[in-house]
């Protein structure tokens, strides 16, 4: 997995505008996986706080205070604090997938990309599941209204028509207020520059052992393209 600076330039790069900055590229922000670096999440979650000058760009001020402890909560956080519900209504605690690695994944029933997703996400799963992989399924029908069944109705297309085994869970939204927390914590954490919404259905996080978000794939990203990923974490 590639490094996330290598998509970055350093911060004082970026806002140095006294120069112009020829290796800056617009087009380099169109990377195939939303790839993040955590400096510039954290930087751009900036609040109130003690400003004083960047030792980097004297002529830049950040608000160190609120920064080292907003830097210092996202790192102690995990995915392993969250409980959600299941799609029979039945509380999980994600800790329970501690030492696992874990693919959460926005679904929906009446996508273009139904189809593929869920055969390539159900053979990865029957693949990796007894070496500690996970797929975490979160329906969501807030693109197209392209996921507008029941709970149970989503269940049975799932199960049925894909035998889908990985763990699907209740209905959320994933952008918006009422964006659920679990889906509140992946984004803050995979973010930065690119922005923090959900672009469609199918949008990827995976996860290692520890809990940490990694990486971010977005919804065009074919299952099978992410393997080599899940590969290196299980072996990690």
């Amino acid at each position: 997995m590639a490094s996330s600076s290598s998509y970055y330039s350093p911060l004082s790069a970026l806002f140095d505008v006294s120069k112009p900055n020829p290796s800056l590229n617009p087009a380099a922000f169109l990377a195939p996986s939303l790839k993040f670096s955590t400096a510039i999440s954290n930087f751009a979650n900036l609040s109130n706080g003690l400003s004083l000058k960047s030792p980097v760009n004297p002529g830049f001020l950040f608000k160190s205070r609120t920064f080292n402890v907003q830097a210092r909560a996202a790192a102690e956080k995990t995915v392993h604090e969250f409980t959600v519900k299941d799609i029979d209504g039945n509380d999980v605690s994600l800790n329970k997938y501690k030492g696992k690695v874990m693919l959460i994944v926005n679904v929906a029933s009446r996508c273009g990309l139904t189809s593929s997703n869920y055969s390539e996400l159900s053979h990865l799963y029957e693949k990796y599941k007894s070496q500690g992989f996970e797929i975490l399924a979160f329906p969501c029908n807030q693109f197209g209204g392209q996921e507008p069944g029941s709970n149970p109705e989503i269940k049975q297309f799932a199960c049925t028509r894909f035998k889908a085994e990985f763990p699907i869970f209740d209905k959320v939204d994933v952008n918006g207020p009422s964006t659920a927390p679990i889906y509140q914590f992946l984004k803050s954490n995979a973010g930065g520059f690119l922005g923090d919404l959900i672009k469609w259905n199918f949008e990827k996080f995976l996860i290692d052992k520890k809990g940490k978000v990694v990486e971010r794939y977005p919804p065009t990203t074919s299952p099978f393209q992410i393997e080599k990923d899940i590969k290196k974490l299980l072996a990690a």
